[in-house]
């Protein structure tokens, strides 16, 4: 590995160097500039065959002693070709260069000489101190120097780089804290940093940085990277350590490449077979030359000479194969390329102009980016797709919960077909307008004091480590490390429990209208190991109580034995809640004594505090504290799929498209998305995890999972792949003996990759119906579509919405993207795009099937046509001395084209019109009695009495009564209505089957949730000046002015 060393001086401008030159900030995604366009362009398109076989024939027309035919009969066609393909491409590329310019010309203020000023972000360079503030996107790859915040933290959002929606905190070092925005300081901070060369590792970096003869570890904690954007934070300012295509996120990125479709190759092939067809009848008729003239040509010579030069038979054979190579050039026209670029041009304005592929929402219609790719949409075989912001919202939603036993929500079930209205919250001033709860007995136990409700939703408003944000009085932003912390304490929040305020040591809580501030004693959060966090509070009354969340497999171990009977109801609703694919947690409390707690919490501190065994001692104390506990309920979260993605994958799946999953989001998450939209089910004989950590273990569970036999040297596939040939090897179609599903995280996919192993991982992999990766890295699920390309003839298709899926698209053959929350840098990549994954079904099983058949039967008919006109030239040439005369002038075969074309249509237009001309009938009355029968029977009186009354007595009262039914209508109308719009709606999905394994869907944020803030909000580290809305209370649902509303 090689390293970068970055000197930052007031007076020296930045310098970068070691395996590196100075590197600006400009990026380039597109193919072509003024100058190379025109001979890259015409590289790329005499790659076709065809393209250049005509330029050689040009050659070959210049030549008077074999040509017959004018060379201008080749150029104009060619040149028109080449045209409008190089037109289509520079359009493509503009495109790109706007994409480019926008990026590279956004402002960024830059420290110069003691002063920020404003620069373009092409101009910023490696060493450049900048400064970012809300809501920016980060600029380059900044080492964090200080920020707004309380010790120089730094929350960021990251969806372009993994997907991931909720905020990171980063920190900068307390020497580089100390600058704050002293932008004296700042000038003169002169340091040198030492770090690893660019790499495409977006969690890894390594690197120093030497201030003041001082040494300071730098790492991936207090790097901002390009593409993350900063929230909640009011300024920072960061050293630019990579900048352009050194970034990390250009690192991923891939390179636009050149895509032909599978026809294209086909026809490329079939040109070659063809040019070997025409070098044989060029061959036969050259040589008939060479012996008709000297057998009969030389008694011709007074009246047919011989061309000057020819001075013998062979000499004249000779010349005459070149003669026929240009008459006979028709098996191979050229406006067999212009016409194919044409259908493909009316096949994208198909795509284009498709009503059903148009999202009114924002107003996006599905666009053919590329007009070359059409046909390759009806022979998909694999499609590789982001989760989120594709498959899912990117939104949490409070659907369901379980509480003492009973369960609530469950009538979002016929929420549709009856119409419920949302529960009105309008009561609860503190409410989020956009929380949507329809069933309205939760409500009602709330508003009636039902203690193990107020204590349900007093723990989702204590236990947690969400930040608040209230700018402006009862306008509550909650910043959450997880979308699913975020949905369960607005639901609290919506409920009447609204978490309010915090401080390292208090939380404050609006409780049915008052405020309460809870003292804070310790926070038991989040970690990989113990899949639960705790929270332990004092009461304004006094009481001490530990409130505790986490996985259901963790939890009921940690139950009350008269928990049982309440525990047995909860795993019913719990196995409910993860059939319909919902994210689970259970919750729970204990009462605390206080001189055990004293005692707990001395111990606590001297763990806390221990220079050895740190984790396991205070492991050990939450093990013991964390006991007993009374069971409360269970929490159900929806991480709402876009409409129709189940019903396009399991229709997809019966089309034999294999799907897979990359993502940069967690394993439980990504198997929880699989079971929620059909790709993962109940039904599948099994469903196998990899997660080896090396690579011996990752190479035994790839074989050992679906093929053991594999590891014989007697498997044919070894066999066949231990023969050394430079032939690219295909792996055959492999059978398993029932239907799997496979899950890699991105620790174990990075050794599958590897050249000895990934031979292993597409065997298994395309055995499996559905493979989910995840925590992959964007170059990882471009290296994973790459690796089906490379062992299987199949045609992929990649689609995501955001940066960190442009290399994937830009590897697959075909990349769609889709508009979506996390920017358009997909879409601009993109060879189709539009803004739901359920226009993915129609965009191949329509518009890809039928451009494939159009083509399809378009290039039969094509060929024939040309096989039967040069045929007759090859026929005609036995009957003409082989002298390569012309049969049918060039002239008379295009008037005969373009007679059948335009004049089929002129044919069509002209009888439909004549067929109702007033001339028609002049001429042939007899035969057209019809004509003008309109217009007199609508001059008659009785005709009009006619009308009014069909219109009075059978349309009216039809009116009428429809009238009635919209203003006024019964449950049979409602009942009526809503099966009239379901039918225009995707059909629902398939019943739920039975569920044998529940348990590994239950809890999916548990398992999946990551080392929480925890101890950053006991350091009071991240904490902001108190706000001053946090102490008063601004409703109250039992208030006399409140007590009937929503009801």
């Amino acid at each position: 590995m090689g390293c970068a060393v970055i000197f930052v001086s007031c007076f020296t401008s930045p310098i970068f160097f070691a395996f590196l030159s100075l590197q600006s900030n400009s990026i380039k995604t597109s193919k072509y500039n003024f100058f190379t366009f025109l001979p890259l362009n015409l590289f790329e398109q005499f790659q076709r065959i065809a393209n250049a076989y005509f330029l050689f024939l040009l050659i070959l027309q210049l030549i008077p002693q074999i040509s017959s035919l004018s060379w201008f009969t080749t150029v104009v066609p060619l040149v028109l070709v080449l045209a409008v393909s190089g037109a289509k491409d520079a359009i493509d590329d503009f495109n790109r260069h706007k994409s480019d310019k926008h990026v590279n010309n956004r402002p960024v203020q830059v420290l110069i000489n003691g002063r920020l000023k404003d620069e373009k972000w092409m101009n910023v360079q490696v060493g450049d101190i900048i400064k970012l503030e809300n809501n920016n996107f980060v600029t380059a790859d900044l080492l964090l120097l200080s920020s707004s915040e309380p010790h120089s933290l730094t929350y960021i959002e990251t969806a372009e780089l993994d997907g991931e929606t909720n905020l990171k905190v980063k920190q900068a070092l307390t020497v580089t804290a100390e600058l704050g925005e002293d932008l004296q300081k700042l000038t003169e901070f002169d340091g040198e940093v030492k770090c690893e060369a660019p790499n495409n590792k977006l969690d890894k970096f390594t690197g120093t940085l030497t201030l003041r003869g001082e040494k300071y570890a730098l790492d991936s904690e207090k790097m901002l990277l390009r593409g993350c954007t900063i929230r909640n934070t009011e300024w920072c300012f960061g050293l630019v350590i990579y900048a352009g295509p050194d970034t990390k996120l250009m690192q991923n990125s891939g390179k636009t490449t050149f895509k032909r479709t599978s026809i294209d190759r086909l026809m490329n092939v079939l040109v070659l077979v063809i040019f070997a067809f025409l070098a044989l009848m060029c061959l036969i008729l050259a040589i008939g030359n060479g012996i008709w003239e000297y057998d009969k040509g030389y008694y011709f010579q007074v009246y047919l000479p011989w061309a000057e030069g020819v001075s013998s038979a062979p000499y004249s054979g000779f010349l005459m194969f070149w003669s026929y190579v240009i008459i006979l050039n028709t098996v191979v026209p050229i406006s067999l390329y212009v016409s194919v670029e044409i259908i493909r041009l009316g096949n994208s304005f198909y795509i284009d102009w498709d009503r059903k592929m148009y999202y009114p929402v924002n107003d996006t219609p599905a666009q053919a980016r590329t007009t070359t790719l059409n046909e390759e949409l009806g022979q998909i075989k694999y499609i590789f797709s982001d989760k989120t912001g594709t498959l899912t919202q990117n939104i949490m939603c409070f659907n369901k919960c379980s509480i003492n036993g009973k369960s609530y929500g469950m009538i979002c079930v016929y929420l549709i077909l009856w119409k419920t209205e949302k529960v009105d919250f309008s009561y609860n001033q503190l409410a989020d307008p956009k929380f949507a709860f329809y069933d309205h007995s939760l409500v009602e136990a709330v508003k009636l004091g039902d203690v193990p409700t107020h204590r349900f939703f007093r723990l989702l408003s204590l236990c947690h480590t969400v930040m608040p944000e209230e700018k402006k009085e009862g306008n509550l932003v909650y910043q959450a490390q997880s979308p699913d912390e975020g949905a369960l304490v607005t639901a609290a929040r919506n409920f009447g429990f609204v978490f309010r305020a915090r401080t390292p040591e208090t939380i404050t809580v609006v409780e049915m209208g008052e405020t309460k501030i809870y003292k804070l004693l310790a926070i038991l959060d989040f970690n990989n190991v113990r899949k639960r966090m705790s929270v332990i509070v004092r009461s304004p009354e006094g009481d001490l109580t530990l409130y505790c969340k986490g996985a259901d497999t963790i939890l009921f171990e940690l139950l009350h034995s008269s928990c049982d009977s309440l525990k047995e109801e909860t795993t019913e609703h719990l196995n409910e809640f993860a059939g319909e694919g919902l994210r689970t947690l259970v919750v729970a409390y204990k009462n605390l004594d206080e001189e055990y707690f004293e005692d707990w919490i001395k111990r606590h501190h001297v763990a806390s505090t221990a220079l050895e065994g740190r984790e396991d001692k205070l492991s050990e104390l939450y093990e013991e504290i964390e006991k007993d506990l009374m069971l409360l309920g269970a929490t159900a979260i929806e991480d709402k799929l876009q409409d129709g993605v189940p019903q396009t994958i399991e229709t997809l799946a019966k089309a034999s498209i294999k799907i897979w999953v990359l993502t940069g989001d967690k394993q439980e998450t990504a198997v929880n998305i699989g079971y929620s939209c059909n790709l993962l089910n109940d039904d599948m004989a099994d469903v196998f995890i990899i997660e080896g950590s090396t690579s011996d273990d990752v190479l035994n569970e790839l074989r050992e999972k679906m093929k053991p036999d594999s590891f014989l040297d007697s498997d044919e596939v070894n066999i066949q792949f231990e023969k050394s040939s430079k032939k690219a090897k295909l792996l055959p179609d492999e059978q398993a003996n029932g239907v799997y599903g496979l899950v890699i995280n991105g620790h174990s996919l990075a050794y599958a990759l590897e050249g000895n192993l990934e031979l292993e991982l597409v065997r298994t992999a395309c055995m499996c119906k559905v493979v989910i990766c995840c925590r992959v890295t964007p170059l990882q699920k471009a290296q994973v579509v790459e690796l089906v390309k490379k062992y299987k003839k199949a045609v992929t298709l990649a689609i995501g919405d955001g940066a960190n899926d442009v290399s994937m698209i830009k590897t697959a053959h075909i990349g769609v993207g889709i508009s979506g929350q996390e920017g358009m840098q997909a879409v601009l990549s993109s060879d189709f795009s539009f803004a739901q994954f359920r226009y993915l079904q129609r965009l191949l099983l329509v518009h890809g099937r039928w451009s494939y058949i159009r083509m399809s039967k378009f290039l039969k008919y094509f060929f024939y046509k040309n096989f039967a006109f040069t045929l007759v030239h090859f026929w005609y040439g036995f009957f003409s001395g082989f002298s390569a005369q012309i049969g049918l002038d060039t002239a008379y075969w295009t008037v005969v084209n373009q007679f059948f074309i335009w004049g089929s249509l002129s044919v069509y237009f002209a009888i439909t019109f004549t067929m109702y001309s007033d001339g028609m009938y002049l001429i042939f009355t007899a035969s057209f009695p019809f004509v003008g029968t309109a217009r007199n029977t609508l001059s008659q009186p009785s005709a009009w009495l006619a009308i009014f009354l069909s219109v009075t007595l059978c349309v009216l009262p039809v009116v009428g009564y429809r009238l009635k039914a919209q203003l006024k209508p019964t449950e049979t109308d409602k009942v009526r209505r809503y099966i009239k719009e379901a039918k225009k709606r995707p059909p629902p999905p398939s019943p739920k089957r039975r569920l044998r394994r529940t348990s590994t869907r239950r809890s999916g944020y548990a398992f999946s949730h990551q080392h929480g803030f925890g101890a950053l909000i006991m350091s009071g580290r991240n904490m902001r000046p108190k706000s001053p809305f946090a102490t008063t209370g601004t409703f109250s649902p039992n208030s006399d002015k409140n007590k009937h509303k929503g009801l």
